[in-house]
Formats: structure tokens, C-alpha cells, sequence
């Protein structure tokens, strides 16, 4: 299974999905439109923040895509009725803020 973390999320996260067995993690931070269209062909899930945007052509460039998911809070840079017209999972996080404390 490949995993495309298309935004900067914690280390330790991507620590854990590089041990988990049968995952391969492509990080591809910052990249542009065109780049992660060209990097979804073969993607099963993505990994987002805030800013890059999941849109209905992303959808339609990742056949094997099954799971999008937001570290933080909402999905407004996803595309849910495009991802609900292919069966793709879109979930969030929004406890998932950079390290920091907790009170």
C-alpha cells in the first residue's frame, strides 16, 4: 500500500506509517498541482493539512485511491462530493496540531 503525505505532518507520524508493515510513505511536501497529479497514479492514500488541495481531478488521476486524510481540523481543501462520486474515504483529524504541550 502507498501512502502520499502531501503536507509537512509530525515526524513521529511519519515514523509510525514507515513501520507499519506493507506501507510505503512517499512525502512530496510543497509540491505543486501538476506534481501530485503526476504523484496519486498509484496511491491508495493520501495525507494532507491544509495546504494542498485534494480536488475532483486528483480524483479522477488516482484510480487506487481509497482513504484521504486531514491532519487538522474541517476538510475545505478536499473535494468530498468528488471523492463520495468514487467511493474515497475522507476523514479528519482535528486533534492532529504540531507538537506542542498539552495543558
Amino acid at each position: 500500500m502507498k501512502v502520499l503525505v502531501a503536507d509537512k505532518i509530525s515526524p513521529k507520524g511519519i515514523a509510525y506509517l514507515r513501520q507499519q508493515p506493507g506501507i510505503e510513505v512517499v512525502e512530496a511536501y510543497g509540491s505543486s498541482p501538476e506534481k501530485i497529479l503526476e504523484l496519486v497514479k498509484d496511491v491508495h492514500a493520501i495525507a494532507v493539512r491544509s495546504e494542498t488541495k485534494i480536488t475532483a481531478e486528483v480524483f479522477a488521476a488516482a484510480p487506487l485511491l481509497k482513504v484521504v486524510g486531514r491532519a487538522g481540523v474541517g476538510v475545505d481543501n478536499v473535494d468530498v462530493d468528488a471523492a463520495t462520486e468514487r467511493g474515497v474515504v475522507v476523514m479528519n483529524t482535528p486533534r492532529a496540531t504540531p507538537s506542542r504541550p498539552r495543558s
